[in-house]
């Protein structure tokens, strides 16, 4: 079954074809550009047919087929594909699987108008459309649902093998036979379908996969050079009963490396992260406090207090407004990395056709991946202030970043060994039935899982004294100069030796669909065809807690009576593994030693420290405690799990037109879709008992085992959409959409913690004196972001190889988050007790966004064409930091109060940036074909945090990627790829724009290969 073949006319010369069908070589080369043209419009829902091509092959009996392949063959499908379409839609397609032009799904998506990428460890992984984040986001593989393994909606393309999809679309508007879940858009892939891929092909490809930076780096885990092969196999079998039967298979491995080297600053958890202040008059607290110590701690009075936002009552503004702050970190810190990246893909699937009039399909894809790193840190402590010292010499810049740091502080060794295993299986079944001439009936099953964990040790070991050292931001990164400390010396980290083994973040994320569709063909002059169809589905996420929450953990300190720690240091100790480490992005040496004189010390001046091998360090450390060097266990039946359930039903119904008004072709359609959704979220507390004392008055006790909770929510919402396209002229088309989309909350936030506030004090006699209130966190009860969304298009296409298209959009969002106090009812003692509780909401709170976006690609006869896709967005949604940002409680009566007046702007829409371009300059001439693709996106907001309450940036980043291929004859070709061509950064910013979190370097991404067809 092809993506949103519920998009398409089932018409008779279709089933003609069905019944024509041969496999004689000829005929297969003639039906292969017949079935290319079914396939597409299958696929979009835009009746694509295949671009007239123009390099000619002649056969052996005469009959002249045309083909065009490469660069120019993928653009003119892409015009095809927006061309004809119902709805605003981009998208990629290739004739043969393996054809896409792109090293991931990711990258190949960042080649549509409008789609801009996260980036992690170098490549593609999160897609936003029109700078709007993942989340508001829908992706559907051969039209079901895809699960992942973050908690979130969104999908990591880096699962899948560009090398096995066949085509990929990104929808930007919709209609009412798509399943609902993107306010952005739907990002749709699909594999291929054998019988109407019509022709037998096997194809193979292997590349080398070589990093420059990774040449530097003596990677236990990986070698200098990678590998990634695929094979494929598509073939079609007739019987002399008229049934055929198609078959494919694709597999691949990949092994690689990624190598990324890092500075990093403490995180925005609220525990590692402050504000401190900067007030030469307050020495009790801040970076011109009294007495050496932590700077967002008193010297007399509070711990971890720093700038305070929450509202003084008798000013109306934050107890800390006005004071100067700077942000400083539990740590500054350098990560060397080695890394190894492996992954395995199937995908296959059996097509069937019984008879002229029943289709059926079957196809799979697995996908099982490894990421492993190898992490060696140095980490400088950094929220303890020197008096005298660390105050007069703080230089900040206007956000309250720090530019140059001075005083005594500890300095860490340290180190991790972390691996994440990642496995996703899709299965689906589809029947398309022919039932009268004019009545198409279709049914699809469909599961998909994800499943991840993750396993991390973690080590420290760290200096007795407190060395001096200052530091001063470069250009990108800081660079750090140390007084009598040489990092090199691993006789300097003989203190605190500890070491943690982490179970964490393992997640399952199932999706079991069914749906029926329909579509009724009409013989009137208007209306084309009626579609409506049933969709059914159920989501399940469960994450496993343990004793850290989220996962489990064990945790050794080194016993010195058995072990001493110089042992265990000199007996793990590794070389350095990376020369020129962070080179590309600091302005020298990030390391300098000096002596007290002020004179340079040649060892521990550079770019390297000490550093021991982790699982070594692990080992010794359980050891001397006795201990077995294994990671802990997780389990269901914890406080920590979230399990949540997340049953779906819709129906729709649309009308397809196709007519004539005003000497103007217009089709289209409109229709309405009716989503119901119930949550039914489970957690787990401890048992308590209610005792009642002597006196009467009662009192909670708390047992020692758990018992299960449960919550829930749910909410039923109307979809309508409509669609037009004017055909202008030949050449010209206008385009019009409206429609109504829904963005469901991560199943990750629908989780249900529960624990009881008591107030004891007043001897409270019954059960509503006793309990106050309830902590907890996750809301199964959270309603979807929903929006209007109004599009419309100008296209001009001069002929198959140009196109100018110019559109604007306009999405007014019907909700924003808030902090909220809701009642929930809990089951006590057999009586119903009614409480508040304060948690994330969807609030009715409106907004707007305004975007346009442009597409154009030409191509002139010198073999030269150029794609450019631009998109521009501005809105007024904002999102608040819950501890920097202005925050609200709403109470049960509706009265909405500011709880804290923030010291940072609040952010956009997650994942927004204003700008996002994809240009490509590409020359094709006989066999040779090669491309440069540029592309750029501004900075955007990428929340921290599993609740996503905590702001993060990412900025703005061009980056250059270049391919170029030769086909030595028509089996065999040859080609080279890159990425990230000059090595351009990651830089991320934390709370506000201006206080710098992290760099990430990942160097160029290069490959070669050659590959084969027959």
């Amino acid at each position: 079954m092809s993506l949103n073949k519920e998009h398409t006319k089932i018409t008779e010369l279709h089933i003609q074809e069905r019944t024509r069908f041969a496999l004689r070589p000829v005929a297969k080369l003639v039906k292969a550009t017949m079935f290319a043209g079914v396939a597409g419009s299958l696929a979009f829902s835009a009746h694509a047919q295949e671009a007239p091509a123009q390099n000619v092959a002649a056969e052996d009996d005469g009959i002249e087929i045309i083909s065009v392949t490469g660069s120019r063959r993928t653009i003119q499908n892409q015009i095809a594909i927006k061309r004809e379409a119902t709805t605003v839609v981009d998208g990629l397609s290739a004739d043969d699987i393996g054809d896409l032009p792109a090293l991931s799904i990711g990258e190949a998506l960042e080649s549509i108008t409008g789609a801009a990428s996260h980036r992690e460890n170098g490549g593609a992984t999160e897609i936003t459309i029109r700078g709007l984040g993942p989340f508001l986001s829908a992706t559907h593989i051969n039209g079901r649902e895809a699960t992942n393994g973050s908690g979130d909606r969104s999908v990591n393309f880096s699962q899948f093998p560009s090398e096995l999809v066949k085509k990929i679309a990104i929808y930007k508007t919709q209609d009412a036979s798509m399943i609902e879940g993107g306010v952005a858009g739907v990002i749709a892939l699909e594999t291929v379908q054998p019988l109407d891929f019509g022709k037998q092909r096997i194809q193979g490809e292997v590349k080398v996969n070589y990093n420059p930076d990774e040449s530097n780096v003596d990677n236990s885990l990986q070698s200098d050079v990678g590998f990634r092969g695929t094979f494929s196999y598509v073939d079609q079998f007739e019987f002399d009963n008229g049934q055929a039967v198609g078959v494919s298979f694709g597999v691949q491995r990949q092994d690689i490396s990624q190598p990324e080297a890092e500075y990093r600053s403490s995180s925005p958890t609220g525990s590692s992260l402050w504000a401190c202040l900067n007030d030469p008059s307050n020495t009790n607290e801040g970076f011109y406090r009294s007495s050496a110590g932590d700077c967002e701690d008193q010297v007399s009075g509070s711990s971890n207090q720093g700038y305070q936002t929450a509202i003084d009552p008798d000013t109306g503004k934050a107890e800390s407004d006005g004071t100067p702050y700077a942000w400083t970190g539990s740590s500054r810190s350098f990560r060397q990395n080695e890394t190894s990246d492996e992954r395995d893909a199937i995908f296959m699937a059996v097509q069937y056709q019984p008879s002229a009039v029943l289709d059926i399909n079957l196809d799979a894809q697995i996908s099982d991946r490894t990421q492993a790193e190898a992490r060696h840190d140095l980490l400088f402590l950094q929220k303890r202030a020197t008096p005298g010292i660390t105050g007069p010499s703080l230089v900040t810049n206007q956000a309250g970043g720090i530019l140059h740091w001075e005083g005594e502080e500890r300095i860490e060794s340290a180190g991790e060994q972390f691996s994440r295993e990642e496995n996703y299986r899709g299965y689906g079944l589809n029947v398309d039935y022919q039932a009268t001439d004019n009545l198409n009936l279709n049914f699809d099953v469909s599961y998909s899982q994800t499943k991840r964990e993750e396993l991390q040790i973690s080590n420290r070991g760290r200096t007795v004294d407190r060395p001096f050292f200052s530091w001063d931001m470069g250009e990108h990164i800081p660079h750090f100069t140390l007084t009598d400390f040489d990092v090199t010396d691993i006789s300097n980290y003989t203190d605190s030796l500890r070491t943690r083994l982490d179970r964490e973040n393992a997640r399952e994320n199932e999706v079991i669909g069914a749906r029926v569709d329909f579509e009724y063909t009409l013989g009137g002059d208007v209306f084309t065809s009626i579609q409506g169809g049933v969709r059914t589905s159920e989501l399940t996420f469960v994450q496993y807690g343990g004793n850290q929450g989220n996962g489990s953990r064990t945790e050794y300190t080194l016993d010195e009576s058995v072990t001493p720690a110089l042992d265990v240091l000199q007996s793990c100790q590794i070389d350095f593994p990376e020369s020129g480490f962070l080179s590309s992005v600091s302005d020298g040496d990030i390391l300098t030693h000096v002596d007290s004189d002020g004179n340079l010390v040649a060892s521990g001046t550079g770019s390297s420290w000490a550093t021991y091998d982790n699982e070594c360090f692990s080992q010794a450390l359980a050891a001397s405690n006795g201990g077995a060097f294994a990671y802990p266990e997780l389990e269901y039946e914890n406080a920590g799990t979230i399990d949540v359930t997340e049953k779906t039903t819709s129906v729709y119904l649309m009308a397809n037109y196709d007519t004539e008004m005003f000497g103007k072709y217009i089709r289209g359609n409109f229709g309405v879709r009716v989503v119901d959704t119930d949550v039914t979220s489970l957690g787990f507390r401890n048992t308590f008992e209610v005792v009642t004392n002597d006196d009467g008055s009662l009192t909670l006790v708390p047992g020692e085992s758990l018992e299960q909770i449960e919550g829930g929510g749910g909410y039923t919402e109307v979809l309508p959409s409509f669609n037009l396209v004017v055909d202008y002229s030949e050449d010209i088309l206008l385009r019009g959409g409206i429609y109504r989309g829904m963005s469901r909350p991560d199943p990750a936030n629908l989780g249900y913690s529960r624990t009881f506030q008591t107030d004891e004090e007043s001897a409270p006699t019954s059960l509503g004196d006793l309990f106050v209130g309830v902590n907890g966190s996750g809301n199964p009860n959270t309603q979807p972001l929903m929006s209007w969304n109004y599009d419309a298009a100008f296209e001009w296409y001069p002929n198959e190889d140009a196109i100018f298209a110019f559109g604007v959009y306009y999405k007014q969002f019907q909700g924003g988050f808030q902090q909220q106090t809701v009642l929930e009812d809990f089951i006590v003692g057999g009586q119903t007790v009614t409480l508040p509780i304060t948690n994330s909401v969807t609030t009715d709170e409106e907004s707007d966004l305004f975007g346009i976006e442009t597409s154009i690609t030409y191509r002139w006869d010198s073999g030269i064409g150029i794609k450019l896709g631009y998109n521009y967005a501005d809105t007024d949604m904002e999102y608040e930091d819950s501890l920097y940002g202005d925050t609200y409680v709403t109470d049960l009566d509706g009265n909405t109060t500011q709880l804290t007046a923030g010291i940072v702007s609040p952010a956009s829409v997650p994942g927004f940036s204003k700008h996002v371009l994809s240009s490509q300059l590409y020359y094709q001439i006989g066999d040779f074909d090669t491309a440069i693709i540029y592309k750029y996106r501004s900075e955007y907001f990428q929340p921290y945090t599993s609740n996503s309450t905590r702001l993060r940036y990412v900025d703005a980043v061009g980056v250059w990627e270049a391919r170029a291929s030769y086909k030595v004859n028509e089996h065999v070709r040859v080609k080279l790829e890159a990425i990230n061509l000059f090595s351009q950064p990651k830089s991320q910013d934390y709370f506000t724009e201006g206080n710098l979190g992290e760099v990430n370097d990942y160097g160029p991404r290069l490959f070669a290969g050659v590959s084969f067809k027959f």
